[in-house]
């Protein structure tokens, strides 16, 4: 049988408000999520034993292959489907690690597409809802990868959005940045809720979802600051590019996107910072 291959793309929040940290220590949240052109990718050879090997731009930092997310939804995706078929995964990591782009959620979400395409399981059974809750917070909204409201601890999905696309920069300054040390940083206590404008539905109209994204924020964005400096330099220099409509961090950081009008002002700003910042990962992309 021909190896199966799947796109891992990058998922950004566009907004996430952190509501409150519940008496078991996770927080409660609620983020508009959508996702990149950019992306790592996924293959699954199912003609050989179960096993991953990782290459690619980023591999170096992905960290032990026996500690891989992908490792731990094959095991989770046997628990639900026993006599289920695996194989050995070969990933190419382009994305950035540790850098609120929930690129290992999202390639723990690719191989489990892969296993219910092998398997012949259609991509909406609750066996691959349950096995990605195991694996982490972020991999059931990579799942299906569009445009949803992300609520909970990342366990409630709003139906896709239907968001226009969004032509933005994607900048990392390739200082990975722990989410535990963001939320550390936050430093709510246990029960205490975070102060901010209630979550809402985004608008489908672009001057208007720019509009609502403008108000409704990352409420992870000072703490990650603090944690990693680094981020407010990057998004003062998107910030003073012709043609940036908003400057946001993504998830925890350290990811920062730049919106612009089109495919061009991306790739213009995308140039421009890439030449100021050649150390840095640059990526002109679109969200959907």
């Amino acid at each position: 049988m021909q190896r199966l291959v799947a796109r891992a793309p990058a998922k950004v929040n566009l907004t996430l408000r952190i509501l409150r940290r519940r008496p078991d220590g996770f927080h409660d949240l609620a983020s508009v999520v959508a996702f990149a052109g950019a992306a790592d990718i996924v293959t699954l050879d199912p003609l050989r034993p179960l096993g991953l090997s990782v290459a690619g731009p980023s591999a170096a930092s992905a960290g032990p292959d026996a500690d891989n997310l992908i490792l731990k939804a094959a095991r989770a995706f046997l628990k639900q489907v026993p006599d289920g078929r695996t194989g050995h995964f070969e990933l190419v990591k382009r994305l950035p690690v540790a850098a609120g782009l929930g690129g290992g959620s999202s390639d723990a979400a690719a191989a489990l597409r892969l296993l219910a395409e092998l398997n012949d399981i259609p991509r909406d059974d609750p066996r691959l809802y349950e096995a990605a809750q195991e694996v982490g917070a972020d991999v059931p909204v990579c799942l299906a990868p569009e445009a949803r409201i992300m609520e909970g601890i990342g366990e409630r999905l709003s139906p896709p959005l239907g968001l226009p696309l969004v032509s933005v920069v994607l900048v990392n300054c390739r200082v990975p940045v722990p989410t535990a040390d963001v939320f550390r940083a936050l430093n709510l206590r246990a029960g205490e809720e975070l102060a901010g404008l209630p979550h809402a539905a985004p608008p489908a109209e672009r001057e208007a979802l720019l509009g609502h994204l403008a108000l409704h924020v990352n409420d992870l964005e000072p703490p990650a600051e603090r944690v990693a400096p680094e981020i407010t330099e990057v998004k003062a220099l998107l910030a003073k590019q012709p043609g940036v409509r908003l400057v946001r961090m993504s998830g925890s950081g350290a990811t920062v996107f730049a919106i612009t009008d089109n495919c061009r002002g991306a790739a213009t700003v995308a140039r421009r910072v890439a030449a100021a910042r050649p150390d840095w990962w640059v990526r002109p992309t679109v969200l959907r």
